[in-house]
């Protein structure tokens, strides 16, 4: 995984399109407060939802970037995220192809937009029609890799084979409360057992 620090707005040499080729991370110095906001052009991104990933650690919080690489997730009723995730920045990342799109007419941007445009119109219900769900109906309108059938169940085991950890740290906040919670349990487990 290659992340490189830029400042857009001082390199007068920074090109949009080689934000294709990499995960970046802009360095935004406005207000003089230099705040970290990451880009994943063309790509999936998923994030831990607290106690319900400590438990089944595939599940989790998923939004769809634009090509510049900002973050657009259906955050709850008739809300869509811009920039920043509903449950903290993303652990995990899967770059896409834009070339794979088979919808004729239909851009990234394009499919992504029409995603956000129905999904605000939308109540979120957790278990059917929820972040996976804004991101499924991107895919499906852009006709991603031929396949107008993604859901969040397909879409949830995709990223689980395909997605890229953003960093080390990434992958400790991913796991590292399943471990605790299988630890504890194990360790109940035996002492219940040694009790008896």
């Amino acid at each position: 995984m290659s992340v490189h620090p830029v400042d857009p707005e001082e390199d007068s040499n920074f090109d949009s399109a080689s934000s294709m080729n990499s995960v970046e991370m802009f360095v935004d110095n406005s207000g003089g407060r230099a705040s970290l906001k990451h880009r994943y052009p063309y790509s999936i991104v998923w994030t831990p939802l607290p106690l319900i990933t400590w438990f089944i650690p595939f599940i989790g919080h998923m939004g769809i970037c634009q090509e510049n690489g900002v973050i657009r997730d259906f955050q709850g009723p008739y809300t869509i995220g811009e920039g920043r995730m509903a449950f903290g920045s993303p652990t995990k990342y899967w770059k896409l192809n834009p070339a794979k799109i088979r919808q004729s007419g239909v851009t990234w941007d394009g499919a992504v937009h029409e995603s956000c445009e129905v999904y605000k119109g939308r109540m979120h219900i957790l278990c059917w029609d929820n972040c996976h769900s804004h991101v499924a109906y991107a895919l499906n309108h852009m006709k991603y890799n031929g396949c107008s059938s993604y859901n969040m169940v397909s879409l949830c085991f995709l990223m689980l084979i395909f997605g890229k950890y953003t960093s080390f740290k990434g992958f400790l906040i991913t796991w590292l409360p399943f471990a605790v919670v299988c630890a504890i349990t194990v360790a109940i487990v035996l002492a219940v057992n040694y009790a008896k």
